[in-house]
């Protein structure tokens, strides 16, 4: 009886393993064990860090406001909290925009608050 390889299947799963490390650095993009773990390790990074860019971007996003705030004689807290009792709904992501884009437009987001603080 002949020996079963498995040739086409086992070529196929190595090709498509070489294929997702293509670019790495050293032994990491053509030999197997080392490919097999670059490769887990850049996949689980990257579904890893998918989840922290966003947290990045609110961080960003919340200190130039706060920037922003402070040069419109107000605290980011309570800029956050004027806002909500105003009933103001703009996101920290527009908000932040209006303050590096649009400065005029941003001091009168920061009188509004200001304005719903008092109340």
């Amino acid at each position: 009886m002949v020996r079963v390889t498995n040739a086409v299947a086992s070529r196929r799963r190595t090709k498509r393993l070489l294929k997702l490390c293509k670019g790495f650095y050293g032994d990491r993009k053509n030999h197997l064990k080392l490919s097999k773990d670059a490769v887990m390790t850049a996949l689980a990074n990257n579904y890893k860090h998918r989840k922290q860019r966003k947290r990045d971007f609110r961080r960003l996003w919340t200190t130039r406001i706060g920037v922003a705030a402070k040069i419109n004689g107000i605290s980011y807290s309570k800029f956050i909290n004027g806002l909500k009792r105003v009933g103001c709904i703009i996101n920290r992501k527009i908000l932040s925009d209006l303050s590096v884009r649009d400065p005029n437009a941003f001091r009168a987001i920061a009188d509004t608050a200001k304005q719903g603080l008092v109340a």
